[in-house]
């Protein structure tokens, strides 16, 4: 199996390599290993939903409350 770092990860997505290292921390990416400070994953990963967005609907807030 062929992994690739954080890095290369963030140029197949499009997404910053900090945002793929949560992402590891916070088990998001199946089959991903730490070795010393740097994470493999695996290159057939396939990139997590972003869950910190609740798609297209936000709240409406009235400001004259």
């Amino acid at each position: 199996m062929e992994y690739l770092t954080t890095v290369e990860m963030s140029k197949k997505w499009g997404i910053t390599s900090r945002r793929i290292g949560v992402l590891c921390v916070e088990g998001r990416i199946e089959g991903v290993i730490k070795k010393g400070k740097t994470w493999l994953i695996p290159s057939d990963s396939e990139k997590p939903c972003d869950a910190r967005v609740r798609s297209g609907k936000y709240i409406k807030t009235d400001s004259n409350s």
